[in-house]
């Protein structure tokens, strides 16, 4: 549920109006919500995890969900660790390391078995800020879909080497010219999904399982006639660890993207 008094009204508005991307004052009233869902999904991600978790629950009342895939630096035992320490905060082992898409999907089947109104996606690595959760929980309130846009007027990406940042707004052109314009950042994947929105996909027949899975997500909302926002974010690359962005990634993405189109 959501606390609608005096206050979180006028930060509602606020937040619409100037749309921020930077924290929000330390006292600003949260959004409360024990039917919010974040979906963390984890690969070796044992430097980040607590930090995360904890900057996360800093800025939105929610509960959050871990989904390890199987990592072999100890990331499931700090996850499991933290759900036995913190009310809200669960875990969900894979073993089967099918790439992220298929990461999210097990965290929304979960999510949606239990009745949560909202889902989120976000980056364990820091890549995106803990404190825009809280703006895209408050677009939430009347868009089915809200996006973290690094591709939106001030939007932008941080650290990114010349070949990186040709990849990601190559990928969204592709993307652009197949599944049509309106969306300025097809890839991102920092997000907030309503309940109803996923349940009116058909999400047994999401077939991306790495990247491609947010493009995917994007079209299939377009096709189920979601109310979609994008809200301008900064994307600063990874802090801690190392990044998994890879050449198979961009080929994913030219295979499965026309099959989109064309009716795979």
């Amino acid at each position: 549920m959501i606390a609608r008094g005096g206050d979180l009204d006028a930060a509602v508005e606020r937040l619409r109006e100037e749309n921020p991307s930077g924290p929000l004052e330390p006292d600003a009233p949260h959004v409360i919500g024990p039917k919010l869902l974040v979906c963390l999904p984890t690969y070796n991600e044992a430097d980040n995890l607590e930090r995360m978790v904890k900057a996360i629950r800093t800025w939105l009342a929610c509960d959050v969900l871990v989904i390890d895939d199987g990592s072999p630096d100890g990331t499931g035992k700090i996850a499991d660790r933290l759900s036995a320490a913190l009310d809200g905060v669960h875990v969900l082992h894979k073993q089967d390391k099918a790439g992220l898409g298929h990461a999210y999907l097990a965290g929304f089947a979960w999510g949606l078995e239990r009745g949560y109104e909202r889902l989120f996606q976000i980056d364990c690595d820091f890549s995106h800020a803990p404190w825009d959760i809280a703006r895209l929980a408050y677009a939430g309130l009347d868009h089915e879909l809200v996006i973290g846009s690094r591709y939106v007027p001030g939007g932008g990406t941080e650290g990114w080497v010349f070949r990186r940042r040709m990849l990601s707004k190559g990928g969204n052109l592709y993307a652009k010219l197949f599944l049509g314009f309106g969306i300025e950042d097809y890839t991102a994947g920092f997000r907030c999904y309503h309940a109803s929105l996923l349940r009116r996909i058909d999400l047994s027949n999401i077939a991306a399982s790495g990247y491609s899975f947010q493009v995917e997500m994007t079209y299939r909302s377009r096709q189920a006639g979601a109310t979609i926002r994008e809200l301008p974010i900064r994307f600063v690359d990874r802090v801690e660890g190392v990044s998994k962005m890879t050449g198979s990634i961009a080929r994913e993405a030219l295979r499965v993207i026309p099959g989109l189109r064309f009716g795979r």
